[in-house]
């Protein structure tokens, strides 16, 4: 990824800054080079304060950090994406977001297949946590925590291998379904998203 900074007479290129769980935009800053240079390193989102006329790493202040997730660049080469995790309010008034959007329970993917169910199944186990029924197979599995959870996938994961050695696709796709669903639930319990596992898988592809 290139951004042509010599665009620009202050070498300052537009950064919007997008959650990569919800695809919220929470807001736009502004790079010059260091700025991008840092936030690449330290893995949390740096900007040039025009008002400080210094580099400004988001939540040093307040806290509310912005961990990077993936830094892309448009077309032309002088704006860039940045996608993050925020750590609270990203607007200073408090709001979730710097436009007035809230940035509660909207799960979407990045770049979602077409007609893919994931998402969507996402987006359920998502609201199972937020709003746990009695009698759900997800809240069970939050009542028993991180460990059960993590055990799940190990679990489904060796009868996926299993499966796999012998000829029953239906066995075969039904255990990969299960593994499936434990690892959205364990991703969910850990705070991250198929979103932010896209990311990582999409970066390998430019190795």
């Amino acid at each position: 990824m290139q951004i042509n900074f010599k665009k620009y007479p202050d070498g300052l290129a537009p950064a919007i800054i997008q959650d990569a769980k919800t695809g919220v935009v929470l807001m736009l800053g502004f790079m010059d080079e260091a700025a991008l240079t840092k936030t690449i390193a330290e893995q949390r989102v740096t900007f040039f304060s025009r008002s400080k006329q210094r580099l400004w790493t988001k939540g040093e202040t307040s806290g509310h950090f912005l961990d990077l997730v993936e830094v892309l660049a448009d077309c032309d080469e002088d704006t860039i994406l940045v996608k993050a995790k925020p750590h609270g309010p990203v607007c200073h008034t408090g709001s979730d977001t710097c436009f007035g959007e809230s940035n509660t329970d909207r799960v979407t993917l990045s770049h979602p297949v077409s007609g893919s169910f994931l998402p969507e199944l996402e987006a359920i186990i998502n609201d199972r946590f937020t709003n746990p029924a009695e009698g759900s197979y997800v809240a069970s599995l939050m009542k028993k925590g991180i460990k059960k959870m993590a055990q799940k996938v190990g679990e489904e994961g060796v009868e996926v291998a299993l499966e796999a050695q012998c000829d029953d696709a239906d066995l075969f796709l039904g255990e990969a379904a299960d593994l499936v669903f434990h690892l959205l639930v364990l991703l969910r319990a850990k705070e991250h998203s198929l979103a932010e596992v896209e990311a990582v898988l999409r970066s390998r592809m430019k190795k």
